[in-house]
């Protein structure tokens, strides 16, 4: 499954919420034109939108995506691997969440959250080093973990 960004998820989101999977009109919160445009865009194109009547529906792979399952009966878990984190809003806070845990994350488990590459990751880290954040570093089955301390 395709990574889905912030935007796409809340698409498919208000999408699965409609009796007929539309994903117009937008919810109050994307005020972006051109960055909307673009995630409709790119879920047409990978096949989790389809475009009818000049509208665009999500389809059963686009409610796969977010964890819902089509039929309304049930929600699935989406993967974490496609799936943006529901609560925090954001991948910086999504990181502090996953620091927050006791066993922490490893730097590949930051990357499959947020889809930055390595650098950008570390970088973070660092970012929120800055901010006060106490984070420690250890090893849990010869892989570096981080989370934060205290």
């Amino acid at each position: 499954m395709p990574k889905l960004s912030d935007t796409q998820t809340i698409l498919l989101s208000t999408a699965s919420q409609r009796e007929d999977r539309a994903i117009q009109p937008l919810p109050n919160s994307l005020t972006d034109g051109v960055r909307v445009t673009k995630a409709i865009a790119a879920l047409i194109k990978a096949g989790l939108a389809e475009e009818r009547d000049q509208a665009a529906f999500a389809t059963r792979s686009g409610l796969l995506a977010i964890g819902v399952a089509p039929d309304g009966d049930e929600e699935i878990a989406p993967s974490p691997l496609t799936a943006a984190p529901t609560v925090p809003t954001n991948k910086s806070a999504a990181i502090v969440g996953l620091l927050r845990r006791e066993h922490g994350a490893s730097l590949p488990e930051l990357i499959a959250v947020t889809g930055w590459l390595p650098h950008t990751t570390r970088a973070a880290l660092t970012g929120l080093r800055k901010k006060g954040h106490a984070i420690e570093r250890f090893k849990r089955d010869d892989t570096t973990c981080y989370r934060i301390a205290g």
